[in-house]
């Protein structure tokens, strides 16, 4: 047998592929649905961990902080892909809400030789754009990536929120976050392949922080996205199905009068619900910080 040199779980063989090769097309994408159906399991396993940090996110970017994903490889991606996704969502501006890879832009796209192993341009990373309040959420599937250990360590002596998402137990990230999140999702069917059930996992924590995050910061409305942005047709007839849902009106009214909010869902649904000028609505929002539910009860109160 040979000796492991890493021990970390995600590097290990997984026995139930180990003859992966000789396998049918039917049964690789069975097996491969097989194991990502553990996933949301060992997910379910870091509940407790994952609330307490999207809390604690909640409470930073409601004192004006931002949010920085920092990883390597897939999980730099992950976490450039959850940033880029929150503005279009959820109608905040893009710095609010930040992905940081290891080798930089170039490395969304392709491979940067040995951008994860280093520490030093992790601390530069940080060093280079964080300020009093942000939170930094070290993203790595075996918990090791010096990059992303030396992001997370000038993060804390700078004296920011620091939060680390891994897939392995006891991980080097965890030891130096705040608030640890780690989910086992043991070894990959292409061992050492993280980009699968660790990826997976870390998509879905990401998934949680920044949807958990919007919605307690009034960027939705009952499961309505509020706040999204109208920027091709698609979503431009989404804005007038949720002014619909929102209010009860007809698609004339909610059309007409999302024009007269110029495609801003929240205005035209605050401009019918309680019959006042767009001026109105913008004004009910600006006094409660944009958070929608606020704004509903603000105006509910003066009638």
């Amino acid at each position: 047998m040979v000796q492991q040199v890493n021990q970390t779980v995600t590097e290990q063989r997984n026995t139930k592929s180990s003859h992966l090769d000789r396998l049918t097309v039917r049964e690789i994408v069975t097996l491969m649905n097989e194991e990502d159906q553990t996933v949301a399991l060992s997910v379910n396993g870091a509940l407790p961990q994952i609330s307490d940090a999207a809390e604690a996110v909640v409470e930073a970017m409601t004192r004006g902080g931002r949010l920085f994903y920092i990883g390597a490889g897939t999980s730099g991606r992950l976490g450039v892909l959850d940033a880029s996704e929150c503005p279009p969502t959820f109608g905040v501006e893009p710095e609010l809400v930040n992905g940081i890879i290891a080798g930089g832009e170039i490395a969304i796209r392709s491979a940067v030789e040995n951008a994860e192993d280093d520490e030093e341009a992790g601390v530069r990373a940080i060093a280079d754009v964080a300020r009093a309040g942000d939170v930094v959420v070290g993203i790595t599937a075996s918990g090791t990536a010096p990059y992303v250990i030396g992001a997370i360590r000038e993060a804390n002596r700078l004296g920011l929120l620091t939060i680390g998402i891994s897939c392995n137990r006891d991980t080097r990230l965890s030891a130096v976050v705040k608030y640890p999140i780690e989910v086992p999702v043991g070894p990959e069917i292409i061992t050492g392949s993280t980009r699968l059930k660790a990826g997976t996992a870390q998509k879905m924590v990401l998934n949680m922080i920044s949807t958990t995050v919007m919605i307690q910061m009034g960027k939705v409305y009952g499961n309505l996205m509020v706040n999204v942005q109208a920027t091709n047709k698609k979503l431009r007839d989404r804005t007038v199905r949720i002014i619909q849902e929102a209010t009860g009106a007809n698609e004339e009214t909610a059309r007409r009068v999302g024009i007269e909010a110029n495609g801003d869902a929240r205005v035209a649904i605050l401009m019918i619900m309680f019959n006042v000028s767009r001026e109105k609505a913008l004004d009910a929002l600006v006094q409660v910080n944009d958070h929608f539910g606020n704004a509903v009860k603000q105006l509910e109160q003066a009638q």
